[in-house]
């Protein structure tokens, strides 16, 4: 499975590009996964009521994620609940919390990752470029910080948990606790395996000017510290030559120079200003 993973600077027009190229390889032939991380309905106004076989649309909603956890949770907990006296949460009562849009983009990757429909590419619609970088970086960041907190040298000493808390007359960790630690450390090496595999690449959107390639500057490095593979540069609202006359000769002019520039360095596809 081939994934495109779609950014770029805000009011580029990545959406709109991540839904032609998902509907383009949909067309040819492709089975197509198309996954939208903004919490609105961005998608749906662009693809309007196309209806492609092959082409798959999916938006990832993180409070609906939330909600479900919530109340599986408080379904296994339930016993210790009614003992304790708590009042159940109904699903309405919880808001976004902070991180949670973010995991949820995580697992809907690593869900598409270990799905058993045969897809030849996933389009995902990341946010914009520093949040899209920010949210890549995330499951290393947390496999790091799982390591810190549980180090997987001392899992050995889970067996003598009990004889190690009477002799230190300490509370040693729970045993769930190190069950969890294992569940999502294995989630998110799924997440990294599939950023880190060759067939996935970055695609970034930009308009062609002093302030998109500033964008595309820092984008591109960002990508490259990251580890990640920049497929191509996406020149979004690119002005016909034809026009390069009167008030339009200036604006076509600067963007003819970026368009050169970038052309040294990267793969660069244009889309016409329609």
């Amino acid at each position: 499975m081939r994934t495109l993973l779609i950014s770029g600077p805000g009011g580029a027009g990545r959406t709109t590009v991540a839904a032609a190229t998902a509907f383009a390889a949909a067309r040819e032939g492709a089975r197509t996964l198309l996954l939208g991380t903004d919490p609105g309905d961005t998608l749906g106004p662009v693809l309007g009521d196309a209806d492609l076989p092959g082409l798959t649309v999916r938006r990832i909603d993180a409070d609906a994620g939330l909600r479900a956890d919530l109340a599986a949770l408080q379904e296994r907990a339930g016993g210790a609940l009614d003992l304790l006296g708590a009042s159940r949460l109904e699903p309405g009562e919880t808001g976004s919390l902070p991180g949670a849009e973010e995991l949820a983009v995580l697992r809907a990757l690593r869900d598409a990752a270990a799905s058993e429909d045969a897809w030849d590419l996933l389009v995902v619609d990341l946010p914009a470029t520093p949040r899209a970088l920010a949210l890549l970086a995330l499951p290393e960041e947390l496999r790091r910080v799982l390591r810190r907190l549980l180090p997987p040298e001392r899992q050995a000493a889970r067996a003598l948990r009990p004889v190690l808390g009477r002799l230190a007359g300490v509370p040693m960790p729970a045993e769930w606790i190190y069950e969890t630690a294992a569940r999502l450390d294995l989630q998110l090496a799924a997440v990294e395996a599939l950023l880190a595999d060759r067939g996935t690449a970055v695609r970034l959107v930009a308009e062609p000017g002093p302030a998109g390639a500033d964008a595309l500057r820092t984008a591109a490095l960002g990508v490259a510290l990251r580890g990640l593979r920049l497929d191509a540069v996406v020149a979004n609202r690119v002005l016909p030559e034809g026009e390069a006359a009167g008030w339009l000769a200036g604006p076509v002019a600067q963007q003819r120079k970026t368009l050169d520039e970038w052309r040294e360095e990267h793969t660069v596809r244009t889309v016409a200003h329609l």
